[in-house]
């Protein structure tokens, strides 16, 4: 699968470094050759986020390779590369015919620049094919980036978990195919 991204800013890319906008994203299936690149990713990710998170949860999100080789059973990941680098990973797992969005993280240096949205997109596209009725997601409720996101990807807020995981509130959003 192969999927565009549109920027977060209304379909805008902010210039590179080069004074032009980045290419477009692609969006594939992940191997187990990839686990590595996700790794690293995600320890990128959790250590530049703001202090505040539980250490066990920030552990949990920052997986070694073979923590991350097991997450990948029942679970299928999908990347968002730009230029051959890997810059963020979404998990999609399918049960009882709706499908969950899980572990949705892009490089911090590239976001805002539509990885997410390719990510969700390319998502949306293989739960469709796959016939389920509807995907959802469960952020914490203190990414308000996210929230921000499914809202503007057509999810409907759900409601709220308080203090679900790891003493924090989460957020569900659905949207039904």
């Amino acid at each position: 699968m192969a999927t565009e991204g549109t920027s977060d800013r209304g379909g805008e890319r902010p210039p590179g470094a080069n004074g032009k906008s980045p290419g477009p994203f692609s969006v594939d299936r992940t191997t187990h050759l990839d686990v590595p690149a996700i790794c690293a990713l995600l320890k990128k990710v959790w250590e530049a986020e703001p202090p505040g998170l539980p250490n066990e949860l920030l552990k949990a999100w920052q997986p070694t390779p073979l923590e991350f080789t097991s997450r990948m059973e029942g679970v299928t990941y999908f990347c968002a590369r730009r230029d051959g680098r890997l810059l963020g990973v979404l998990g999609l797992e399918l049960a009882h015919g709706s499908c969950r969005l899980v572990h949705l993280a892009v490089d911090p240096d590239v976001r805002r620049q539509g990885a997410a949205t390719a990510l969700v997109a390319g998502a949306i596209e293989w739960a469709r094919r796959a016939n389920v009725a509807s995907v959802w997601a469960d952020p914490l409720a203190r990414f308000s980036a996210a929230s921000a996101l499914f809202s503007r990807l057509g999810f409907a807020g759900a409601g709220t978990l308080h203090k679900h995981e790891w003493n924090q509130d989460v957020q569900l959003f659905e949207r039904v195919l």
